[in-house]
């Protein structure tokens, strides 16, 4: 006897929640030859903005977490991922048209990237900051510190890399996230939001939307709560004058990349994402 398919239902996360659009509209999803896979919910100016309110309420107590805390829930991302690997690789191979040698080669090194850096966690404040050599009784101390908001385009052309390639280096310096979602490749993305729902990661902290980048990205650009901008997905997009909207409210800027692995770990990426605090302190005179 034949039953019916009970295809899922893509919503964005906000908060910790799974709500639809505020707007009520999705879009199709479809494989590489055009087979209808999933409706997923296109966010409009206000799911931005919700996310936006979302990820503020959430930054004090994650920048606030120890640096160790941190690493541990970076972590325990990558052990629930691991538990999911075969829906993972199978959504890649359906969305992506891909052979399953090549979808598991993209979950695994996503795996792998989160556990990279829940590493750096504990680590990178003490290579990034350091002792400043001054004339006069005093230690002068360099520390980094998270921006705060950030906002990202994710790399357009891969269904789960891309995505943890962005997010990840935000999320260990102590930043809270609005991410849009690969348009045409968003089902991971949200799978990957049940994952965050069910680890660790508190509410707010990671807030994913699906849609049209060139719709949703020019309001986040323009926000005046949104700290830093990363644009390492935007390359098809009129980034020069998303650059423009945030220099308005003096917001950090990370330009488009290129290439089959934008974003590849690296130091710098969490660095970018972080100001440096100086502190002046007298010596003891005794």
């Amino acid at each position: 006897m034949s039953r019916l398919a009970v295809p899922k239902t893509y919503k964005l996360y906000i908060g910790g929640k799974f709500p639809r659009s505020e707007s009520g509209r999705t879009y199709e999803v479809t494989s590489k030859d055009g087979v209808f896979l999933a409706n997923a919910a296109k966010a409009s100016r206000k799911d931005a903005r919700d996310a936006v309110v979302a990820a503020r309420s959430a930054l004090s107590g994650w920048s606030g977490a120890t640096p160790y805390n941190r690493g541990q829930v970076l972590y325990r991302i990558a052990e629930l991922l691991e538990g999911r690997r075969v829906q993972f690789i199978d959504e890649i191979e359906q969305s992506e048209g891909v052979s399953t040698e090549a979808a598991t080669a993209q979950v695994d090194e996503a795996i792998d990237r989160w556990v990279w850096y829940a590493g750096w966690a504990d680590k990178y404040v003490q290579v990034a900051g350091n002792a400043n050599p001054v004339s006069g009784p005093y230690f002068n101390l360099s520390v980094p510190e998270p921006t705060g908001v950030v906002a990202i385009v994710a790399p357009q052309g891969t269904s789960l890399l891309g995505l943890v390639s962005v997010v990840a280096p935000a999320l260990v310096a102590g930043n809270t996230v609005v991410v849009i979602a690969s348009e045409s490749l968003p089902l991971s993305a949200i799978s990957l939001s049940e994952v965050l729902a069910t680890s660790d990661v508190p509410g707010g902290v990671v807030n994913i939307l699906t849609g049209s980048p060139a719709e949703i990205t020019p309001w986040l650009a323009s926000h005046a709560d949104v700290n830093a901008l990363d644009l390492t997905g935007a390359g098809d997009l009129d980034w020069i004058d998303l650059e423009i909207a945030a220099a308005e409210t003096l917001m950090r800027v990370l330009r488009p990349e290129n290439g089959t692995d934008a974003a590849a770990p690296s130091l710098d990426r969490i660095t970018a994402l972080t100001e440096t605090k100086t502190v002046w302190h007298t010596k003891s005179l005794i």
